[in-house]
This record gives structure tokens, C-alpha cells and sequence, in this order.
């Protein structure tokens, strides 16, 4: 792991089931994506912690490492559930990949040279056009849809090289993004990777978001299992009460602590 002087912004860590995850604001959580974007060397991978991912990364300890190497932000109800059972409080922010990163093309008054994989080409293409209205300054590349063979990873990241992206987004799902960051990115590919997860088919309208009242209420998980049940059902009929048996085990097993990252700033976790 190579490790470059990080940004200005300084972050603690709530552990939630043995993972640090950062308990970023919003204007931190942009503030930190804008700088380490702008930097002329290094990289830092961005995912995200939900429930789903939590108890992925509960029966699987490559996924569980590779998370360690990343900056890692809460996502959704589960996570802050966690955190208020662990630490008394929930996270300043939901920083979910669906909300985070279209916010933070706004954000970016630089403009960026975005390169995106994963998703069907369609999907991929549409949301490459849908994301160049929404942030025109911003240059989006729509690199290679989700679906190539395992053994073209390394032509495609050769793609990628070429265009000398600040921005690298992929959308594979998880675990399968994440490992395949771990594997297959690095230095020269980008200074800002993050693994976006659904938000291609979100930003194509090829999945409706869900309104603006019920993502308030938290029950945006409830939208995606009536629009999708078959794709769904077991990670949230299944998935969520397995977390809660998690957290709860873990909550009897001793109490979590926040740390923070001590002596480093943010960005120390890029490699």
C-alpha cells in the first residue's frame, strides 16, 4: 500500500462490526472527495457500508479486507442503526452512493474527467448522457458496461489509463466492485475511484427513486423491494434481520469504540 500525504479535512471512525467507517458530514464528505481529486498523485477508493455489504462482509473476509483498504462511508437506516446502538448517536449524514455522487459532481466546480464502468451498455449509456446534463462542466466517459469477460480486466484498465481520469466510477455491485478495485485499480487509473453500486440504473431511470417523503422516512429500502421483489427479497426480507442479529450479537459481546484515525488525516487510507 502506498501511502501519500492526505487533505485538510480531518475525519474520525465509528467502528460498526469491526469496520471503521467515517462519520463525514456532507460539506466534509464533499470537501474530502473535491481535494483528493485534485491531487497530482496517489489514490483513494471510496465504498459504502449498508446493511447488505455489512452482512456480506460477516461471512466473507477478503470482501472484509478489502474494505479495510478503502475509506468507507455509512449508507442507509441499518448502518445508522448500528451506530446508535454502538455509540449512542447515528452518523451526521446518509451518505449513500445514489445521493453522494451526483451531489458531488455538483459539487466539483473544477471540472473533472469522469471515466465509468459497469451496468449493461444501455444503462451505462444512458446514464453517461443523463450524468453530462446534470453536471455539464464535467466530462463523463462511459469506459466499459459491467458484463466483459474476467480475463479483459486488465485491457480495460488500459483503456482507462489512457484517458487519465480525476474520477473512476464503478458499478459492478458488491462484493464483485469492490474486489475487483482491489485487483485491477491502482495508482494511474485515477486519483478518486469509488464503487457506485445501483447508481448507473438510478441515474438512466432504468430504476425509479423512490420520493423524497420516503426517503425521509427512511423506507426507501420498502420502494426498491416493491419495484424490484425478485432481485430483492432476500437481502431485504432475509438480509435485514440478519443484521439486526448481528449488530445485537456484537452488542453483547462488548461495546464498539470510535476512533480516530490517529495521526493521519483522511486520505491516509488510498494505495
Amino acid at each position: 500500500m502506498n501511502v501519500f500525504p492526505g487533505t485538510s479535512i480531518v475525519a474520525s471512525q465509528r467502528m460498526i462490526l469491526d469496520m471503521p467507517v467515517c462519520d463525514f458530514g456532507w460539506a466534509d464528505a464533499f470537501a474530502f472527495a473535491d481535494e483528493i481529486s485534485s491531487l497530482p498523485i496517489g489514490q483513494t477508493v471510496i465504498s459504502f457500508l449498508n446493511a447488505n455489504n455489512a452482512n456480506l462482509m460477516m461471512h466473507d473476509p477478503e470482501y472484509r479486507a478489502v474494505l479495510n483498504r478503502h475509506i468507507v462511508l455509512p449508507d442507509g437506516h441499518g448502518v445508522d442503526l448500528a451506530s446508535w446502538l454502538f455509540h449512542g448517536k447515528t452518523f451526521p449524514a446518509n451518505l449513500n452512493g445514489t445521493d453522494f455522487v451526483p451531489a458531488l459532481m455538483t459539487y466539483m466546480t473544477t471540472p473533472r474527467r469522469v471515466a465509468m464502468i459497469g451496468a449493461r451498455p444501455e444503462v451505462l449509456a444512458r446514464a453517461a448522457e443523463n450524468f453530462r446534463r446534470h453536471a455539464p462542466w464535467h466530462e463523463f466517459i462511459a469506459v466499459a458496461d459491467g458484463y466483459f469477460d474476467a480475463a479483459q480486466s486488465d485491457e480495460v484498465m488500459v483503456r482507462v489509463r489512457a484517458l487519465k481520469p480525476d474520477i473512476l466510477l464503478i458499478a459492478m455491485g458488491s462484493p464483485k466492485q469492490e474486489k475487483w478495485i482491489d485487483r485491477h485499480v491502482g495508482p494511474g487509473h485515477a486519483r478518486l475511484v469509488i464503487s457506485v453500486g445501483a447508481l448507473f440504473d438510478f441515474m438512466a431511470e432504468e430504476v425509479p427513486r423512490a420520493s423524497s417523503t420516503v426517503r425521509r422516512l427512511r423506507l426507501e429500502w420498502l420502494h426498491r423491494l416493491v419495484h424490484e421483489p425478485g432481485r430483492l427479497w432476500r437481502r431485504y426480507l432475509l438480509g435485514n434481520p440478519l443484521f439486526i442479529y448481528y449488530i445485537l450479537r456484537h452488542k453483547l459481546r462488548g461495546r464498539e469504540k470510535t476512533s480516530q484515525i490517529g495521526g493521519h488525516r483522511a486520505g491516509s487510507r488510498s494505495f
